[in-house]
């Protein structure tokens, strides 16, 4: 039992470099996601605004679901920070695009309107499902 033990844990330390390439990816997401966006998320989200949280929450589970999908199928470090920076271009472009559909969508979201932070969360977590099943490569 020791044994099999000691054997699982082997994989630690992969474990812990996939993961710190993770929280990286994701804090760079949420820098670049933050700075496009004209609204401030953290703000309105100590705010309480829910449009806010709603929005940001899907944009992040869009995120991580692709770059799950890279890390699961990713042949080396590299492989995976690759996919994962297209997966976090992939969820810029989601919301730039969501912008131009939905007119004043950021500043619908800095109101508080729920219906518009539903949508945009929605549609990054659908874009996300995507991106995370074209990467089964």
């Amino acid at each position: 039992m020791l044994e099999t033990a000691l054997s699982s844990l082997s994989g630690l330390p992969a474990f812990l470099i996939y993961f710190v390439l993770a929280i990286a990816l994701v804090g760079m997401f949420t820098l670049v996601y933050t700075w496009i966006t004209p609204h401030n998320e953290l703000e309105l989200i100590r705010a309480d605004n829910a449009a806010a949280a709603i929005a940001f929450g899907g944009a992040l589970v869009g995120f991580a679901l692709p770059l799950s999908s890279a890390i699961s199928n990713s042949l080396s470090l590299l492989d995976c920070a690759i996919w994962g920076v297209v997966a976090l271009v992939v969820q810029v472009l989601t919301f730039l695009v969501l912008r131009v559909l939905l007119k004043q969508l950021p500043e619908r979201i800095a109101k508080g309107e729920l219906a518009a932070g539903i949508f945009a969360a929605a549609s990054a977590i659908a874009v996300g499902i995507l991106n995370a099943a074209c990467m089964t490569y």
